[in-house]
């Protein structure tokens, strides 16, 4: 069984659960040590000295952690269980027995340019170009390898400029693919974001109703917990889609908060029953912070805020900081899809046609994306979800919970064939 499976139960008392993440944890510690060194394993399992190698344990956990960070679509069932055994053994009951702390701090490219003198790289006039993800998209062979070239150049011209004793070239060129790694995840993660706001802006308008596509929805009529007139819900959208390509955009700094909060040394979890199994319920001021700040900046770019302000954290419904980075980290699971049936529908409509044939019997592509749309719009942003409107409704977590609703539904719709028809499998992707 799994560390959480044996822990995240009920005990008689407190200490039988001390006891058994105790177990463990020195189980995991001492398989780590023995994986790497095998005499060296069979030492502490006499010795049962964990500190001597505490500073090998923060290690192998950051690096664990960073690598989770870095791609949030890996580890996605093994990085939950880390960072429960990371939780408890930074614990006030456990830590003592340990004798040192597993935490550390997350390395980043400024820590490690700051360490070495190197903070000047990070100002450089070509660091934009150096760190720029090539995207092929409909550009030209001759237009992307002119584009790699001039992106070689400029690293080679940063290296020879900044290398140092302290820093070499090996150390910078790293450090720049790293930054490029973070264009490559807002293009994987951010780019459906932008899509979909995209076709909102483009197929409707605010102020003006389609026969047939208005957006206008009434609490009780089809799920919906919301009423809202066409302008209305064309705005609570709007806005929703801008708040979640915001959180995207901050999403390594809200995951580093998340990390401070869980594993914090003061602020401890108590393990209740929230009606979703045993959760650990945990404030999180760090995240909660960030999180009001992302939100303050969204609203401040448009006239009038739609719906409740309320964030969810600490409670039933977003048990602790995991609970709210794994709710966000789903948002191109959801619109991913969306944007990869509009386009690829397209493209075989064009290519194949017989498949043009059957688009026809449905009004045609321009038709079949517009139903789509309008369909996603208006249901998935009803406030639908939950039992009650506290736990759904406009809430800032509840307009996420309506959009997994409404993907599942997606089955029950006229142009489901046109999701699996362009290779959909599912909203959840690959558990890696």
């Amino acid at each position: 069984c799994d560390y959480t499976t044996e822990v995240d139960k009920p005990f008689k008392s407190q200490t039988r659960r001390t006891h058994a993440q105790l177990k463990r944890i020195a189980a995991v510690l001492r398989g780590l040590v023995t994986a790497c060194d095998y005499s060296a394993g069979q030492k502490l399992l006499e010795d049962e000295n964990y500190a001597e190698f505490d500073v090998f344990f923060r290690q192998m956990f950051e690096i664990a952690r960073r690598h989770k960070i870095m791609n949030p679509e890996k580890m996605r069932t093994e990085y939950g269980k880390l960072i429960y055994l990371l939780q408890d053994a930074v614990s006030p009951s456990i830590q003592p027995h340990l004798e040192f702390s597993v935490k550390g701090h997350i390395e980043s490219v400024y820590k490690f340019l700051e360490d070495r003198g190197g903070l000047a790289v990070l100002d450089d006039k070509l660091i934009e170009i150096a760190t720029e993800e090539i995207l092929a998209g409909k550009k030209s062979r001759a237009k992307i390898n002119a584009e790699i070239k001039r992106k070689e150049k400029a690293v080679k011209a940063i290296k020879q400029k900044y290398h140092t004793t302290k820093l070499n070239a090996e150390d910078i060129h790293l450090c720049l693919y790293s930054i490029c790694d973070n264009n490559s995840f807002l293009n994987s993660d951010r780019v459906p974001i932008d899509k979909v706001l995209d076709y909102l802006s483009t197929h409707f308008s605010p102020g003006v109703i389609e026969e047939g596509y208005s957006l206008s929805i009434v609490s009780g009529e089809d799920g919906a917990r919301l009423s809202h007139s066409h302008e209305k819900q064309y705005y609570y959208a709007l806005q929703s889609l801008t708040l979640w390509r915001d959180i995207t955009d901050d999403m390594f700094r809200l995951w580093c908060m998340a990390e401070e909060d869980l594993l914090s040394e003061t602020v401890t979890y108590s393990l209740q029953d929230t009606g979703q199994g045993m959760q650990r319920v945990q404030q999180s001021p760090r995240t909660y912070k960030a999180m009001q700040q992302i939100l303050a900046r969204v609203q401040s770019k448009v006239s009038h805020w739609i719906g409740s302000s309320v964030i969810h954290m600490g409670d039933h419904n977003v048990p602790n900081a995991l609970s709210f980075i794994d709710k966000y980290t789903q948002v191109p699971r959801i619109l991913g899809p969306i944007v990869s049936c509009l386009e690829n529908l397209e493209r075989i409509v064009e290519e194949d046609d017989g498949i043009k044939e059957m688009v026809q019997g449905f009004g045609g592509y321009e038709k079949v994306r517009k139903d789509i749309l309008y369909d996603f719009f208006k249901s998935a942003f009803d406030g639908s979800g939950a039992d009650n409107f506290y736990d759904a409704g406009s809430c800032i977590d509840g307009r996420l919970t309506s959009a997994w609703n409404w993907c599942s539904q997606l089955p029950t719709k006229d142009f489901y064939l046109f999701f699996k028809l362009t290779g959909f499998t599912g909203f959840d992707g690959a558990f890696k």
